[in-house]
């Protein structure tokens, strides 16, 4: 009797398992980061030649002359107090991300924007330009001809552009000349950070990580970050842990929140929005106006003229669409369906979105970007 009753127990369990829902996790990976492995930004200054008249003007842009003659002055070639009149030479800022643990000799892409006015780049190539960090000190140098993805054509009456002709990309074209001095492997505690803060998720990773590693060794500090603490004696290195670490799964939390773009009328409704009892109408008034104008003319030979009577037609018709009711509680779904029975567009549904949370009755976030 017992075993049956055994049975039928694990029967049930495996049967509300089996019923109950999945909620979706993801990657430690996916969620945060390592706290001092990021990426850094670069900027330099340099000069674009070989372009088909479509440079800076020299007159407009003193800073590309000055750099010019500065240029030649260093080539040997003084043009001190000579008039240069050339279209071929352009000035530009040249940006670029220095990724972590990037090595000495290895290179990484560049952009080059026109800083004068110059129409287009396309054609030219990038001189010697030393790109810096925030610092101060060069972290590489790049130069190579430049991959243009927009251009312009012109005539006498008509002018066509597509796309940016005045940014141009260089794949690989700077290489790594200093390396960020940063040892990971002999630190003692690391940082997690989320990418998106939140007290529950903090706490559901510091859970997955102390129960891989058998200690607890991760604490929550703050919404967005996880202090890792490693065993001295532990017996893997810093890498291949954090590479365990990073594949754990977790569940993330997340407020209630809906995300409105009123420039293109999207709407981003997030999955724990809830919504209080309220009933929702909307109604739109349409005016129409046409003209219809008729031309009067007089009767044979008669001493009148012809002229043109105007003819208008106005009408207005409104909507009456009738009320909808959200009951209290109701899921995603259920607002959606409810919202969308009223047969209305993004714009409208922005207004009324808005005027429930006015009202009180919905339990979430609002944020118009």
């Amino acid at each position: 009797m017992e075993g049956t009753l055994r049975r039928a127990l694990a029967a049930l369990v495996l049967l509300v398992a089996a019923t109950a829902p999945a909620w979706a996790t993801s990657r430690i990976k996916d969620l945060a980061t390592i706290e001092g492995i990021r990426e850094n930004q670069l900027i330099g200054y340099g000069l674009v030649v070989g372009l088909n008249g479509t440079g800076d003007t020299l007159n407009n842009s003193p800073f590309t002359r000055q750099s010019l003659q500065g240029m030649l002055e260093r080539l040997g070639v003084n043009i001190r107090g000579q008039r240069i009149r050339t279209g071929n030479v352009a000035a530009v800022m040249v940006t670029a991300n220095l990724p972590p643990f990037a090595t000495q000799g290895t290179r990484i892409d560049v952009t080059a924007s026109a800083l004068g006015d110059a129409k287009s780049l396309l054609g030219g190539t990038l001189l010697v330009t030393p790109l810096l960090g925030a610092d101060g000190n060069v972290y590489a140098v790049a130069q190579g001809s430049l991959v243009i993805g927009g251009f312009e054509a012109q005539g006498k009456a008509a002018k066509i552009t597509r796309g940016v002709p005045t940014v141009g990309r260089l794949p690989n074209g700077a290489i790594i000349e200093r390396e960020i001095d940063f040892s990971l492997r002999t630190l003692g505690q690391l940082r997690i950070t989320l990418r998106n803060p939140d007290f529950t998720t903090a706490k559901r990773v510091a859970e997955a990580v102390n129960d891989y590693m058998g200690k607890p060794v991760a604490q929550p500090l703050d919404p967005s970050t996880v202090l890792l603490t490693l065993p001295k004696n532990f017996p893997q290195n810093v890498v291949e842990t954090l590479t365990q670490i990073e594949q754990l799964q977790v569940e993330p939390d997340e407020a209630a929140k809906i995300v409105i773009d009123e420039h293109s009328g999207v709407i981003v409704i997030g999955r724990d929005v809830r919504v209080s009892t309220v009933a929702v109408a909307e109604g739109n008034l349409t005016v129409t106006i046409s003209e219809s104008p008729q031309v009067s003319q007089p009767a044979p030979f008669s001493r009148g003229r012809t002229v043109v009577v105007p003819r208008t037609s106005v009408g207005a018709v409104e909507d009456n669409k009738k009320l909808a009711l959200l009951h209290e509680g109701v899921s995603l779904q259920q607002l959606v369906d409810g919202l969308n029975a009223l047969g209305i567009g993004p714009r409208d549904l922005i207004a009324i979105l808005e005027a429930i949370k006015a009202a009180g009755a919905i339990q979430a976030d609002i944020e118009v970007m």
